[in-house]
């Protein structure tokens, strides 16, 4: 398997996200970037002694083509959106996504400030996150976050790509959502009702039992399985709380890595559409979601000798990667997810 990007570390106090579009013409730079970024850091990360900081590099389904010839990854396809009867997930654009890490603001501060100074004329940043630790791993609702989230070999098979597509072995499908809360409405819920929301209880952080977890329960909506094994299938999330006193904004980032976005599709079609016994997350009653783009993570190894660039335009370009079942990848995913709007069944 390929050396997988550092996403299974551990959640560091510090964390910025920046997602990128790029500019028509700027793909050179980019790849330039992108084939510097592992000496970047290392730079950064030396002049800071004890920060721990990394960086993980994802790369959206049209940046891949616009950056690179030959295979793709065989399920990377574009932020669908999910528009239910009262809730939306919008998709927004984003072709670059960066995750950085650090034991301490100033090395994470520094590296973003670096790649923005590297894309200047060929790309754009449309989102910059800057996310904190917030007492005991908790958002900024007051619960703890990320507990179910899987360890050990658990994680491994959970977040990264595996043996069923080996030319991307190592790799991860990653989603982000920035979700803003109306903190006035929340608080003014007691706070067993905020349990009945969650689904767990606030200090203890314990689930609550099967009798006492409401269906519409944002514990409960985001259990998906197996159909044929009935296993319970599983994300890897690094969500981080931001917020801005001055502004009044304050919310979750949410990124979740998977070794299939097919999990987390199913997750956010529970959440916004419901299901026969919910009508949606009532989660979102008091959070909005005000962008979602997904990307796919490569292994760290790709990076260090990068696919031959896409042609040109008025370029021929090269053919179409075929699978072994005769089948074209067109970067529709497993799903053949391609419209913004969806619908119960």
């Amino acid at each position: 398997m390929g050396e997988p990007q550092p996403i299974l570390d551990p959640l560091s106090p510090s964390a910025t996200f920046l997602v990128v579009t790029i500019d028509e013409g700027g793909e050179p730079a980019v790849r330039e970037l992108l084939a510097d970024l592992s000496g970047l850091k290392r730079s950064v990360g030396f002049r800071v002694p004890g920060s721990g900081l990394t960086i993980v590099t994802s790369i959206g389904s049209a940046a891949w083509d616009r950056l690179f010839s030959g295979p793709r990854p065989a399920a990377l396809r574009e932020f669908p959106g999910y528009f239910g009867p009262k809730h939306q997930a919008p998709a927004t654009p984003g072709d670059l996504l960066f995750h950085i890490k650090s034991e301490t603001p100033d090395a994470a501060f520094e590296l973003a400030m670096t790649i923005g100074q590297r894309l200047a004329g060929a790309a754009t940043i449309v989102d910059e996150t800057v996310g904190f630790r917030y007492f005991e791993q908790r958002d900024l609702l007051g619960f703890v976050d990320g507990t179910e989230n899987p360890e050990g070999p658990l994680a491994k098979s959970a977040a990264l790509v595996g043996d069923e597509d080996p030319e991307f072995d190592g790799g991860s499908y990653v989603v982000v959502q920035k979700y803003t809360h109306d903190l006035t409405a929340w608080r003014a819920l007691p706070v067993p009702e905020q349990e009945r929301v969650i689904g767990r209880t606030k200090l203890e952080d314990f689930e609550l039992s099967d009798e006492d977890k409401p269906a519409d329960s944002h514990v409960a909506l985001n259990v998906v399985t197996d159909p044929e094994t009935g296993a319970e299938r599983k994300i890897l999330r690094a969500n981080m709380p931001f917020g801005s006193v001055k502004s009044g904004e304050f919310g979750t980032y949410y990124i979740a890595y998977a070794a299939s976005p097919d999990v987390a599709d199913s997750m956010l079609v529970r959440m916004f559409l419901g299901t026969e016994d919910a009508a949606h997350d009532r989660i979102l009653d008091f959070s909005t979601a005000v962008t979602g783009t997904q990307f796919f993570t490569p292994s760290a190894d790709f990076f260090e000798d990068l696919p031959e660039p896409a042609a040109a335009p008025g370029e021929s370009s090269p053919a179409p990667d075929v699978h072994s079942n005769g089948s074209r990848n067109n970067g529709s995913g497993s799903l053949g997810i391609g419209t913004l709007k969806r619908s119960r069944s």
